[in-house]
């Protein structure tokens, strides 16, 4: 056990939030990259016992930005290949879905999903969420699941929620690393605040009070995916939950 995980997020102020917190609990330093404000990739994944690439405001099918097309081309190259677990979250899952062959963009009726939706396991995702949950979401765009995937988790109104591929690859297009700080601070930016009158986006108020409400719910579910899912390749991982903050 390497005790060391790469982090990749997509603005200079990113945290990870709880995935974070529970990943230090169970004894893993961070390692940060940011590619979107010039840093680089690492080629050899030898150092990391997992890869987690966040959310954030770009679009996986944005070509033109180098940050993002130098995620893409590391994803397909680097680490899809290896064996070392990979997850991708919202922005992070789009970009996987894409390198993997399925279709990334928005849904094409201006729907988005912003705020507390619940969430519901595929008759193949039962071991990966055990009961519908209700998870943060920030995304106006989505993904369907690549070929050769296998289709964890859904709803109906964004049916691509979470995949996996090969026995190392997760891809979820929910915000298991969500705080209330971290509520705060999107719902506030210059360019989140403009998107809670879009359709399908619940307001600031609305989702302080379903934190509240289902953030323990969440919690729950990301000790169980880091210790039955995620980190169980990997011989050595603390087997105590991260402790709820």
């Amino acid at each position: 056990m390497l005790n060391k995980i790469l982090t990749v997020v997509h603005q200079q102020a990113s945290t990870p939030g709880l995935l974070g917190k529970a990943l230090m609990a169970r004894g893993f330093d961070l390692d940060r990259c940011c590619p979107c404000v010039g840093d680089p990739l690492p080629q050899d994944l030898a150092d990391y016992d997992a890869v987690v690439v966040f959310g954030g405001p770009q679009s996986a099918t944005d070509d033109g930005d180098p940050g993002i097309r130098a995620e893409l081309d590391w994803l397909e190259s680097v680490v899809i290949p290896s064996d070392v677990p990979t997850l991708g979250i919202c922005l992070g899952a789009q970009e996987l879905a894409r390198v993997l062959g399925a279709k990334v963009g928005p849904r094409g009726d201006g729907l988005v999903e912003i705020g507390y939706w619940e969430v519901s396991p595929t008759k193949d995702g039962k071991p990966f969420l055990l009961k519908p949950t209700v998870f943060y979401q920030w995304h106006s765009e989505t993904f369907d699941i690549p070929p050769d995937a296998v289709h964890l988790a859904g709803n109906d109104a964004f049916n691509g929620q979470a995949f996996s591929f090969g026995d190392h690859v997760f891809g979820i297009e929910f915000h298991p690393e969500i705080t209330r700080e971290m509520i705060d601070r999107w719902c506030t930016s210059e360019r989140g605040e403009p998107k809670l009158a879009l359709p399908g986006a619940q307001s600031h108020i609305e989702q302080l009070a379903r934190h509240t409400r289902y953030a323990q719910d969440a919690r729950q579910w990301l000790d169980h995916f880091l210790d039955q899912c995620f980190l169980v390749a990997k011989p050595g991982a603390a087997d105590s939950p991260a402790s709820s903050t």
